[in-house]
């Protein structure tokens, strides 16, 4: 190689070099996946400003994606595609054991930081007690890995000395619609959140009185947000700190409203330690 050649290439690679470095400090886009708990179109637009807010906060674009159903969505957490990922408990445990995804905070929905899973019926049903429901077909919503749609409430069940066989599965797209099952005489109960009779969206679609809480779970941590473990200390800490901030702001107080969020909360690993006895329980995953 002449001289002139050689100059040639340093020149290119420094360049290239530099190119590099501005391009990591510019940051890849930081892609933000949501669970299905609702579908695509109201999802997108419940986070959608979330997005825009931590984008202008990081100063990199941030990318709102989600998926139809919840299998497809763990596809994606397989494939570590999420750099922050919001989802359900049982989500969080084995994502954390799996990929070291790292719990930074969790829900606060109307003024709860903690959750329980419960068991719906009509009032009318003659239903009243969890024995009752031998032989009786559950609608679950969420499928086999909901975590208290599911989970938490066959634990209720098998406390209550029910066992796989006693009664009928039956799996709703989500909770909602596993409610509106009931309602609607289609299942003799219901599998899903203790906080779902006060949504909005359920209220807008049955009498919610003609429903009650046949049994309700533990209070455990809510609904968790994750960072990929492979991101700097310094990366989380920034997204842990806009997102705990927020209430302190009308815009960032407008970003929780229209995420249907009251607050939300720093959170450890640790916090999850009661899901992963339940899960252990129902399931038999040691996570």
């Amino acid at each position: 190689m002449n001289r002139i050649s050689f100059i040639a290439v340093l020149a290119f690679a420094l360049v290239s070099a530099d190119h590099a470095v501005l391009a990591q400090e510019a940051g890849e886009p930081i892609r933000m996946g949501i669970f299905p708990r609702r579908n695509t179109e109201t999802t997108y637009t419940m986070f959608k400003p979330l997005a825009d807010g931590l984008s202008q906060s990081l100063g990199r674009k941030v990318e709102l994606e989600t998926s139809h159903d919840f299998v497809s969505f763990w596809q994606q957490v397989e494939k570590q595609r999420y750099d922050i990922v919001h989802y359900n408990q049982y989500h969080y445990v084995r994502s954390h054991k799996d990929y070291g995804y790292q719990v930074i905070v969790h829900n606060v929905e109307f003024g709860q930081g903690k959750i329980s899973g419960a068991i719906l019926v009509r009032k009318d049903s003659g239903i009243n007690s969890l024995a009752d429901l031998k032989g009786k077909k559950i609608a679950f919503g969420g499928g086999r890995r909901a975590m208290l749609a599911y989970i938490v409430t066959t634990y209720l069940l098998r406390n209550a000395g029910l066992n796989e066989g006693d009664y009928f599965e039956q799996f709703a797209l989500n909770p909602t619609k596993a409610c509106m099952a009931t309602y609607y005489h289609q299942t003799a109960a219901a599998g899903a959140g203790d906080y779902v009779l006060d949504l909005p969206g359920v209220q807008q679609e049955i009498d919610v009185n003609e429903l009650k809480y046949l049994a309700v779970g533990e209070k455990l941590a809510h609904l968790p947000w994750a960072v990929r473990k492979d991101h700097t200390t310094e990366l989380a800490t920034k997204i842990q700190k806009y997102l705990i901030s927020l209430k302190e702001t009308s815009q960032g107080q407008a970003i929780l409203d229209a995420a249907g969020l009251t607050d939300m909360a720093p959170a450890q690993d640790s916090d999850y330690d009661p899901h992963r006895r339940i899960i252990k329980a129902v399931l038999g995953e040691d996570l």
